[in-house]
């Protein structure tokens, strides 16, 4: 069965990562890590900016250009599009924890092991989202 992933799903994700820190802009809310961004998202569009390495960039985008665009590169990461409606929440959420594992320090990382997945639910500390 296909979870369809929407702002609130995906803002349920967001909150299973420890340390995050949200700045509000006039068209987007960002997301960062001890300072450090690893997400964007858009309302208006339902899509999310995420950090990843260059070659995770250029294959996801290459592999599936209906869920995934390149936004930018900067200092070594290639960062995604990612469409909400087009993806699966499980693969969303691993994305998302890789963004953030590129952006936390070793020590959070280690505190914050990545989630549990269980039919198309991420788990956190034993609740599902």
């Amino acid at each position: 069965m296909r979870t369809v992933v929407d702002s609130d799903l995906f803002f349920r994700m967001l909150d299973t990562l420890a340390g995050v820190e949200q700045s509000q802009g006039r068209d987007y809310t960002s997301f960062s890590v001890h300072g450090k961004r690893f997400g964007y998202y858009w309302p208006r569009t339902q899509t999310v900016g995420l950090k990843q390495t260059l070659i995770e960039q250029a294959a996801l985008v290459a592999e599936r250009p209906d869920v995934f665009e390149v936004q930018f590169t900067a200092g070594g990461f290639g960062w995604v599009v990612v469409y909400l409606e087009r993806i699966e929440a499980d693969e969303l959420c691993e994305l998302l924890y890789e963004a953030w594992r590129l952006s936390a320090p070793d020590a959070l990382q280690e505190q914050h092991p990545q989630p549990r997945y269980l039919s198309g639910r991420t788990e956190s500390k034993g609740n599902p989202i």
